[in-house]
């Protein structure tokens, strides 16, 4: 029987990823035991003793299994950029809910100034990227609707997730620069890494199999 120190949580982020996350935890052996999409609950049990997911926003999920309040975690690989944290290994792309992190600028623009206004919610990852490649920018801080800045001229360029490129189309704006290729990664806490290494390298191995599936 399961001890309480073997039981494993992993947190999914809620969306995209997670819709396309639960098919591949099916093929490993860890389904919710209830419909997940008609309840209001966060946390559930699973088909795998001791085993439970917990559903969040995606910028919490690297923060709970740093911390230990979590044993697993999936995030975009833009998240786990942004937050930046040492206290996660990241073993496994899942290779799911893939887009692009680019710079977009509006359609037929002149060249920016100088000092180009660039928003973004992305902060760190373009402080880091726009440094690396020696170049000045002002970055603005913004939570949504990116796409608007540069129309209302509070931007020269955004840096956003890119998927199909019809919500820039649709406002004027055009890809110009891709930073980081982005898809969905597991990540572990280093702690329970140690102290439960053996169910969660079974479930690693699981989900690395249901990847090849899905690749094959």
């Amino acid at each position: 029987m399961s001890t309480a120190s073997e039981s494993v949580i992993i947190a999914l982020t809620r969306g995209r990823i997670l819709k396309e996350t639960l098919p591949l935890l099916r093929q490993a052996g860890i389904e919710p035991v209830e419909d997940m999409s008609r309840s209001r609950k966060l946390m559930f049990a699973t088909s795998l003793d001791q085993v439970s997911l917990l559903v969040m926003r995606g910028s919490d999920v690297p923060v709970y299994v740093e911390n230990g309040a979590a044993d697993i975690g999936v995030a975009g690989k833009d998240t786990l950029l942004e937050y930046g944290g040492d206290g996660l290994y990241e073993p496994l792309d899942l290779r799911i809910a893939r887009c692009r992190l680019m710079i977009a600028a509006p359609t037929r623009a002149s060249a920016p100034g100088v000092r180009p206004r660039v928003a973004t919610k992305f902060t760190r990852i373009a402080k880091r990227w726009f440094a690396e490649q020696g170049r000045q920018v002002e970055l603005i801080k913004l939570n949504g609707a990116l796409e608007a800045a540069p129309a209302m001229g509070l931007a020269d360029a955004i840096v956003d997730i890119v998927d199909t490129g019809n919500t820039l189309r649709a406002n004027g704006l055009e890809p110009v620069e891709t930073i980081a290729e982005i898809s969905s990664r597991v990540i572990v806490n280093k702690a329970s890494m140690k102290i439960k290494s053996r169910r969660i390298r079974v479930i690693l191995e699981r989900l690395a199999e249901a990847v090849a599936r899905l690749d094959g």
